[in-house]
């Protein structure tokens, strides 16, 4: 071997170690950056449809330089190729003392910030309605039989449809729980959403609404009509504000499909949404022996009774006093 050919392989050989020393160095460098705290400027972190991974660094982190920015966008180029995974767009929390590779874990999944909204049991479609404006721009009104009134927690980017979605998925995993319960052999899951909506109205608490419950399968059996003021306060309003005013005998009779003093059996649907735990207790399918009851405004309590002499015997006591 020359002089020639020794000094170019001393070269070349001190090259390779100059590339290999850089290389090791980089990989330390990466190691450092993806593991050093971050210094967030906002907290939850914001990232919009469109924006590129050096905006979403840039806009949101202070101790990043170009470098390190370079670096995490050549980190997610092979992560898209290789595991096909994306930054997502909406908020972000971000743990305090994070580092640049939690934070990229957290935001190459659905944003990990929930909104809350709970559906009050009882509610009216305009009292859903208002609360449904709060989180959606683009909503319509649910119908009562579609949903379960509960509290629901959402990605804070969803849209309504993936809300409703969700909802009517969770009320048919519901009914599913009690597919070989006796009740569906008798009821449809529609007439048990009205029947929990008769509930939801006349009912002032667990036991109140076992009872309650009771009777209207009661009658139902018997062939008695229902005679529900809840219904006919429905059938007065639609559901779309407070009548502001007792009933009057003349509101007993109104011609409506609602009104169950003129109509048999169930309203044709829901009068409000209704929650888990009234439907809880019509699955219980609770016994009694009453047919018959009203509100004691003194007592602040139903009263019950077996038969109409019974209750008419008790009704009169009371409008005595």
């Amino acid at each position: 071997m020359d002089l020639e050919e020794q000094t170019l392989h001393y070269y070349l050989r001190a090259f390779s170690l100059i590339i290999i020393f850089f290389f090791i160095l980089l990989i330390f460098y990466t190691y450092y950056t993806f593991n050093k705290n971050i210094n967030l400027k906002i907290n939850p972190i914001k990232i919009s449809k469109g924006d590129k991974i050096e905006e979403v660094l840039t806009n949101n982190i202070y101790n990043l330089s170009r470098f390190d920015i370079t670096l995490t966008k050549i980190y997610f180029k092979i992560n898209n190729y290789v595991n096909k995974t994306y930054f997502h767009y909406g908020n972000f929390k971000i743990n305090e003392e994070s580092s640049l590779l939690n934070l990229i874990k957290i935001i190459s999944k659905p944003s990990n910030i929930l909104f809350k909204i709970t559906i009050v049991e009882g509610w009216s479609k305009k009292q859903l309605d208002s609360e449904l404006s709060k989180f959606f721009i683009n909503y319509h009104s649910i119908p009562y039989e579609d949903i379960i009134a509960d509290t629901y927690f959402l990605q804070k980017n969803s849209n309504f449809n993936s809300f409703l979605k969700k909802l009517k998925i969770d009320k048919k995993n519901y009914f599913n729980a009690y597919i070989n319960n006796n009740l569906l052999d008798n009821y449809t899951i529609n007439e048990l959403m009205i029947l929990g909506s008769l509930l939801e109205k006349e009912g002032l608490n667990i036991e109140d609404k076992r009872k309650i419950s009771s009777v209207i399968f009661n009658r139902l059996n018997k062939k008695m009509k229902l005679q529900i003021d809840a219904t006919v306060l429905y059938a007065l309003t639609d559901g779309n504000y407070n009548l502001g005013r007792n009933l009057l005998i003349s509101d007993l009779k109104i011609n409506h499909p609602f009104n169950t003093y003129v109509i048999n059996g169930l309203p044709p649907k829901p009068i409000s949404y209704v929650g888990k735990k009234t439907l809880d207790i019509l699955f219980e399918n609770n016994k009694s022996d009453f047919l018959f009851y009203f509100f004691n405004y003194s007592l602040k309590r139903h009263i019950f009774s077996k038969s109409f002499e019974e209750h008419k015997e008790k009704l009169n006591a009371y409008r005595k006093k």
